[in-house]
């Protein structure tokens, strides 16, 4: 009876570490469920890079729902994302409009990258996830 709860347990244990395993190991799958740091433009208008979390958006949202013709290439860099773009409804500026997420008036969540951080998919011990400063 012992042996056979064990086993279960370890079954059980493995349905959950494995995963895990390959998440935090598989270079395939960090872009997936990493952050992003933005900073094309930021440092240069005198903010801290954007950490976008993409991960936190990955889970809730299928990739259809940014990546689309009116959205996000899916490659990072290849966007164009300017605040003017935010405030007329693109990119994040989809969602990100006071009346179906937060606003853009909320400047730290956003920008709250350490400065000098690049452009590039990060994990997230990197970036310490949005909106921490």
């Amino acid at each position: 009876m012992m042996m056979e709860m064990l086993k279960e347990a370890f079954v059980k244990g493995c349905m959950i570490l494995v995963p895990l395993f390959v998440i935090i190991f598989s270079p395939s799958v960090h872009g997936e469920y990493a952050d992003v740091a933005l900073n094309k433009r930021a440092e240069k208008a005198g903010m801290r890079p954007v950490i976008f979390p993409h991960w936190f958006h990955r889970i809730r949202f299928t990739c259809n729902v940014c990546h689309n013709s009116e959205g996000f290439i899916m490659k990072v860099g290849a966007n164009d994302i300017t605040m003017a773009a935010l405030v007329d409804g693109k990119f994040c500026g989809m969602c990100h409009n006071s009346e179906i997420a937060w606003g853009l008036d909320r400047c730290d969540t956003c920008h709250s990258g350490l400065p000098g951080l690049a452009t590039d998919i990060k994990r997230g011990e990197q970036t310490r996830g949005p909106g921490r400063l």
